[in-house]
């Protein structure tokens, strides 16, 4: 048995997807919430209540589970999100359920760039979420990735959100120099998949990414490009662009990208290049070439409204 938190996810539904197609036993979990879960559809999946503070629901969610896959996180949730009680205090909670349910491995999908001593909130989180892992006793594969695009993703489509009701002009983190590593979905679910049957994959950190690197101000115009669509780039200094964001968030509850955008452009989030031809062998897919979901019809709507 196979548990994933954060299984209504970007990442989530997709990994739940292919794990069912392999014939996999799946429970997902889900925290109590009176919305009703984004759950994939048609797939057979077991649920289970709980949030992952609460460690009694949590180890029932366990029984049976040989295989956890944690990818919840509190990111999405902008400047409500509460990166101390989930992301820190939840994966604590949950790796010290798991070693006292004996669940023999946990996959951990984390960012590139988190340090400890990180100045910025979430890289830090992230940071003290694996060392929780690492010391929980249990085998562990954590994987620290770059952007992840896709359809539905908070990458792609919601910069390209953000840059359709930009009136005119785009706010750029300051000159877009950073650089960038996005790595396609499915590219990142084979690399889960794959490590699931290899034993030497336990017990390692592995800085995955896609086969390019971008600035980010070069994947803005890509998008800007691709979605036939003309802004005048403007750069302003992040601290200012933080602040705007807040502001935006606090009146429009659908506001395209999360705060913690930023914190992705802080520092450059690259690996090598050949990571995973090298260690999975597999191509990844080039980023400009792979965005026609932005154009669909279904997501042109969404990206409009």
């Amino acid at each position: 048995m196979i548990l994933v938190t954060g299984g209504t996810g970007f990442v989530g539904q997709a990994l739940i997807r292919q794990l069912v197609a392999q014939g996999k036993t799946v429970r997902t979990l889900l925290r109590p919430s009176q919305s009703s879960p984004n759950l994939p559809r048609g797939i057979p999946v077991e649920v289970a209540v709980s949030s992952l503070n609460d460690e009694r629901s949590l180890r029932a969610a366990l029984k049976g589970v040989d295989t956890v896959f944690h990818l919840a996180g509190s990111e999405r949730n902008g400047s409500k999100a509460d990166l101390t009680g989930v992301d820190i205090a939840g994966t604590r909670i949950l790796a010290q359920a798991a070693a006292q349910a004996k669940v023999e491995r946990i996959f951990y999908l984390s960012h590139l760039g988190a340090d400890r001593a990180s100045a910025f909130a979430l890289l830090k989180a992230k940071a003290i979420a694996e060392q929780f892992i690492i010391k929980s006793g249990i085998n562990y594969t954590i994987f620290r990735s770059g952007p992840i695009y896709g359809p539905g993703d908070q990458f792609t489509t919601g910069l390209a959100r953000l840059l359709r009701m930009s009136p005119g002009v785009f706010l750029m983190p300051g000159d877009g120099s950073t650089l960038l590593q996005p790595i396609w979905i499915e590219d990142l679910i084979t690399c889960l998949l794959l490590s699931l049957g290899e034993p030497q994959t336990l017990n390692q950190i592995y800085s995955i990414g896609g086969a390019e690197y971008y600035r980010f101000r070069e994947i803005v115009e890509i998008l800007l490009q691709k979605l036939s669509i003309k802004r005048f780039l403007i750069s302003i200094q992040p601290p200012y662009l933080r602040l705007i964001g807040l502001f935006m968030e606090q009146f429009m509850p659908r506001f395209p990208v999360s705060i913690f955008w930023l914190d992705y452009l802080a520092v450059d989030r690259t690996c090598a290049l050949d990571v995973l031809p090298r260690l999975f062998g597999l191509m990844p897919m080039r980023f400009a070439q792979n965005l026609d979901y932005l154009t669909t019809i279904e997501n042109v709507t969404r990206l409009k409204s």
